[in-house]
């Protein structure tokens, strides 16, 4: 059972007493107050890292306007004595009760806060990305020429390219227009670097398009299409549910730059044949974890605070939907007429 602790900063005109019953219907393990100076107060709450979400909600919309508020979000190791499992009951937020339906949806997964700060790491442009980048690809590059799969799978782990389509998913399902310019800078740009550095390489160096590991990057059928949906949607649900070794094997399962460095080094040596394989397997595998993301993130029930930008969300998410679903059946009737 993973725990967080929510340590709340409030004016200290703000009664503990009264914060622990507004708070009596929510399941929270513990609760504990210490003043802090004449003008603060910190309380403490312990509780289930999958009803984070709702109390983080409620205490926002609540205390935001007090002078001083402050909320701060950690992750507990181990707690003692353990905590009993609770028997999970309906609560309130802001006084209006969640459906039985919404609270299946949100599963074990983490709070939407803790879920947004872990992801908007990944859309970070910045010169620690640009050289994983390019290195992934020299390592991609030199394990498709050598046909040595070991090093293949290192360039696979590296994945920079993972994070930012995981954060396209997440921005369109909240409907964050200012994160979905982000991830789409860094994912395009991560393409492009990486498409330049490998297009290099075909040009400079003769490349045979006969080398397994580099041919089996030029076929692509119906089961990458599968694979590649569900590794989108495992990849999602190692972000919400904070289990991160998990996202080693997603990586692995649905690498993006071993078919992008096959199909720019095939193109940068002329082989223009086996590189649209190559372009046509990096499709399926881009517009596969951003529709597969989009859905997993909304059967999780990962919705925005507001109504209004709820409505807003509903839309990019239809859209998005509708967009990576016309996209993919386009993929699958080139597939099906080139088999």
């Amino acid at each position: 059972m993973a725990l967080r602790l929510i340590e709340m900063f409030v004016p200290s005109s703000e009664n503990p007493d009264s914060i622990r019953e507004l708070l009596k219907d929510y399941p929270i393990l513990g609760i504990w107050h210490q003043s802090l100076s004449e003008d603060s107060v910190l309380v403490k709450m312990l509780l289930e890292a999958e009803q984070t979400e709702d109390v983080l909600d409620f205490l926002e919309q609540r205390f935001s306007g007090l002078k001083g508020f402050r909320i701060v979000l950690l992750p507990v190791e181990a707690s003692l004595p353990r905590p009993e499992e609770q028997k999970k009951e309906e609560s309130s937020l802001l006084e209006k009760p969640i459906s039985e339906k919404e609270q299946e949806t949100k599963g074990t997964r983490i709070s939407r806060e803790e879920l947004y700060t872990d992801i908007v790491e990944t859309t970070k442009l910045s010169s620690i990305y640009v050289v994983l980048v390019i290195l992934s690809s020299t390592v991609a590059a030199v394990g498709i020429l050598r046909n040595n799969v070991a090093v293949i799978i290192g360039a696979m782990v590296i994945a920079p390219l993972l994070g930012p389509n995981i954060a396209l998913s997440f921005a369109t399902t909240l409907g964050d227009m200012d994160l979905v310019r982000k991830a789409l800078k860094t994912n395009l740009a991560g393409l492009f670097i990486a498409l330049v550095f490998s297009v290099s390489i075909g040009f400079i160096f003769k490349i045979d398009p006969s080398i397994p590991e580099l041919a089996s990057r030029t076929q692509v059928g119906l089961g990458d299409v599968v694979l590649a949906l569900a590794s989108g949607s495992a990849g999602v649900l190692s972000f919400t549910t904070g289990v991160a070794g998990a996202i080693i094997g997603v990586m692995v399962a649905v690498a993006l730059l071993p078919p992008l460095v096959s199909f720019g080094m095939l193109l940068g040596s002329k082989q223009w044949e086996p590189a649209f394989g190559a372009m046509t397997l990096l499709l399926v595998n881009v517009i596969c974890v951003n529709l597969a993301g989009v859905l997993t993130f909304l059967i999780q029930g990962i919705r925005p605070k507001t109504w209004w930008e709820e409505d807003r969300a509903k839309k990019a998410t239809r859209n998005a939907i509708a967009l990576w679903t016309f996209l993919l059946l386009i993929l699958l009737a080139v597939i099906y007429f080139s088999i």
